[in-house]
């Protein structure tokens, strides 16, 4: 099966068995790399090398979603963002670069200096300006779940049937964004792992990844490093490496078509291995 994204512009990201997004947190709190990109420079040699490791596209945040991350405005997450954006666009222009904000300022600002993806947290739904700016550019859409934000998301989350409550969300948003104008091929669905969710229901969406993938839209999965490996193994944030790759390894196997990664080399690798035998 082969992932195809339109992205803004009508630039086609694949078509390829899978599409890699690696990491790039420009913050200080980020909870796995946080303060590691602590300059422009040093973002973006970051940037570039995961481009060099096989990264289709680099996603770019300037503030941390984490458990209990506290809220950054936005001319400081700007301040932090757009200087590494043009600076990786200058160094090489065909780089296919996300923008990780749910704020229409920091979308739009963004998308004007070149960037080709919104990679949004909440569905709109933290500023709902954010769907007019969407809608005007046309870029590529990731439409995560969150059913609230950062500070609060971890304070007893509760479903009662997590992935049909998922699926619901997916439909109507897909909708309405189609209904307002941005076409259904800029849109793929990220299921939000980590994302007011416990250890079993993280569990729950990835035992039933399939359903999501009948949905017509490339699933985009984030579980790089995530804190269900520690609740799930007991790991530490640096011990999580070999279970993301096995757990990347298996979705790509069940049809999840887009990774977004801290280690772009290894996740190819684990990438290149289930597409030969598959």
């Amino acid at each position: 099966m082969q992932t195809v994204w339109t992205v803004k512009g009508g630039r086609v990201v694949g078509p390829a068995p899978f599409i890699v997004a690696g990491i790039l947190n420009v913050t200080p709190d980020s909870f796995f790399d946080g303060g590691k990109h602590d300059s422009t420079r040093s973002a973006v040699e970051a940037g570039l090398s995961m481009h060099g490791q096989g990264a289709d596209i680099i996603d770019v945040g300037g503030e941390s979603t984490r458990p209990g991350a506290q809220y950054v405005p936005a001319g400081r997450e700007k301040d932090r963002v757009l200087p590494v954006v043009r600076e990786l666009l200058e160094a090489r222009p065909e780089l296919v670069i996300s923008i990780d904000t749910y704020k229409a300022e920091v979308a739009r600002e963004a998308l004007d200096a070149g960037v080709a993806v919104v990679n949004d947290i909440s569905g709109y739904s933290f500023d709902n300006a954010l769907r007019d700016v969407v809608v005007q550019y046309k870029p590529g859409y990731v439409l995560m779940h969150t059913p609230a934000p950062p500070g609060t998301m971890q304070e007893s989350p509760a479903y009662s049937d997590v992935v049909g409550e998922l699926l619901d969300y997916f439909e109507k948003k897909m909708n309405q964004l189609v209904r307002s104008g941005l076409p259904e091929d800029r849109i793929v669905i990220d299921p939000g792992i980590g994302f007011g969710k416990n250890l079993e229901h993280n569990l729950a969406i990835l035992r039933h990844i399939e359903r999501f993938v009948v949905l017509g839209r490339p699933v985009y999965m984030g579980l790089s490093n995530k804190s269900l490996w520690g609740d799930l193994l007991g790991l530490a944030k640096n011990e999580r490496s070999r279970a993301t790759q096995v757990a990347t390894a298996l979705l790509a196997a069940r049809g999840v078509g887009i990774h977004r990664v801290h280690e772009v080399q290894a996740t190819r690798q684990t990438l290149a291995i289930v597409q030969a035998m598959s």
